[in-house]
């Protein structure tokens, strides 16, 4: 159970399945609050990047109150950490900043960004049904994947808790069903096309037993509930496409249509009519999915729409490269920073401090709206999402419910990258990371990292 435990922690799985009751299906929001958690009352947001009404921080009075923090041995023997003051739009302090680090999941914060800058909040992902001409006097059918990160085997009612609410397969067949009655049909092939992404679905920079350990499942145009199981932890299908295929044919089958052999790839035309059609929520609130869960999956899968819609591969390298050009673009500095992958799950990446607080800043900048959900859609200290049983030791405390953060997470790798009120209602970004954490320090770590959110959150740092 222990070399379980440190493979989850390794690949940043615990990230999403941290607590008892908590498995890869639960949403966000259906996480109670720690017992006996008392939440601060809300300070009111403050404007950012514009005139502040609170005092300058004072650098030297920051410094005094997180340096300390900052060289607690279970951090490791390198530690980067910035803060910005977004409502004056400067640096205030910076220890480690000409070094590159291992990011681990705060990669999500660019992949997410790029994304949105792209293709626009309101984006969505179709999936569709289509014929295909007939095999020996049998009608076909085509489910054709189009990289929806969401999809869903099973409806789910349209509640909080189950928010963003996902498209699902049973709908598919719900539509299919109608149309083959319709015309009179009661046997079909089914074939499946994932065809929209390109290049290997293992990524060649992550380690090798990622797919073998179960920790990720293979990137798909076409897959359902991730290519996991319902109600599994880490029951990942080898073949995601197929997986869907297959449940696609075997729920036809129960409403009485006749499956005439297996599901097998099959190009759909594109002049093909259209039998069904189901489109994933809006981009913005898979953006919040990805971000709360920290979702390794639906941030690759965001990765290969990004190399697709600037017209690259749909690959794992094209969409890296697309998110350093939509960046770079948008201002973010890249020197030092080097990308393999939309998740962090990779051990090859490398990113800069000012890279991350850069990105930070552009998500509140009045001038870009549409990046706004990279920082809104953060999980909450204390709350929810990666860090709802966060900040749970007292010297933490007033981080809870005031600080939003992106955690990340590999073995020896520990980082929060967010914002924060400080005491005086200054609106600060702040990135911390620690990238060579000894294994038998990783939640002394975690505690730590806390604690220094928590001090900003704290501090009286005006002049």
């Amino acid at each position: 159970m222990l070399a379980v435990a440190i493979a989850a922690w390794s690949t940043g799985l615990m990230e999403r399945v941290s607590e008892p009751g908590l498995s890869a299906a639960t949403t966000p929001l259906d996480i109670a609050p720690p017992t006996g958690l008392q939440l601060p009352a809300a300070r009111t947001p403050q404007p950012v990047l514009t005139t502040p009404s609170a005092p300058p921080i004072d650098a030297a009075v920051l410094r005094t109150a997180v340096l300390p923090l900052l060289r607690d041995p279970d951090l490791g023997r390198r530690v980067g950490f910035t803060v910005y003051d977004l409502g004056r739009d400067q640096p205030v302090w910076t220890s480690g900043d000409d070094e590159t680090y291992l990011p681990a999941s705060t990669v999500k914060l660019l992949t997410t960004m790029a994304t949105l800058q792209v293709l626009g909040g309101d984006h969505r992902f179709a999936t569709t049904v289509v014929e295909s001409a007939p095999t020996g006097g049998v009608p076909g059918l085509v489910l054709v994947g189009g990289g929806d990160p969401l999809l869903a085997s099973r409806d789910v009612a349209p509640t909080r808790s189950d928010y963003p609410v996902p498209a699902t397969l049973e709908d598919l067949v719900r539509q299919s069903v109608r149309a083959l009655r319709a015309a009179d049909i009661d046997r079909v092939r089914v074939g499946y096309d994932a065809g929209l992404f390109t290049g290997p679905a293992v990524n060649p920079a992550w380690e090798r037993d990622y797919v073998r350990s179960e920790i990720v499942t293979p990137i798909s145009a076409l897959w359902v509930d991730q290519g996991v199981e319902p109600g599994a932890v880490s029951t990942r299908a080898p073949e995601p496409a197929v997986f869907a295929a297959e449940q696609f044919a075997t729920a036809l089958a129960g409403r009485g249509v006749r499956v005439v052999g297996p599901p097998a790839p099959e190009r759909a035309a594109d002049s093909a009519a259209v039998v069904a059609r189901v489109e994933s929520p809006p981009l913005d609130q898979v953006v919040q999915y990805v971000l709360e869960r920290s979702d390794n999956e639906g941030a690759e899968v965001l990765l290969r729409h990004l190399g697709a819609a600037t017209g690259r591969p749909a690959s794992f390298a094209g969409g890296a490269a697309a998110m350093r050009e939509v960046l770079v673009e948008l201002g973010v500095p890249w020197q030092g920073v080097r990308l393999f992958d939309g998740s962090g799950l990779s051990r090859d990446d490398r990113l800069s401090l000012v890279a991350l607080v850069e990105v930070l800043r552009l998500a509140v900048d009045p001038q870009h709206p549409e990046l706004r959900p990279v920082v809104s859609h953060l999980p909450v200290a204390g709350f929810s999402g990666s860090l709802a049983y966060r900040f749970t030791d007292p010297a933490a405390q007033e981080g809870r419910g005031v600080a939003r953060a992106k955690t990340g997470t590999l073995s020896h790798v520990h980082a929060l990258a967010g914002v924060t009120l400080d005491r005086d209602g200054s609106e600060l970004a702040f990135v911390a990371v620690a990238d060579r954490v000894r294994l038998r320090d990783t939640l002394d770590a975690r505690d730590s990292l806390d604690r220094i959110v928590a001090a900003l959150a704290a501090c009286g740092c005006a002049r």
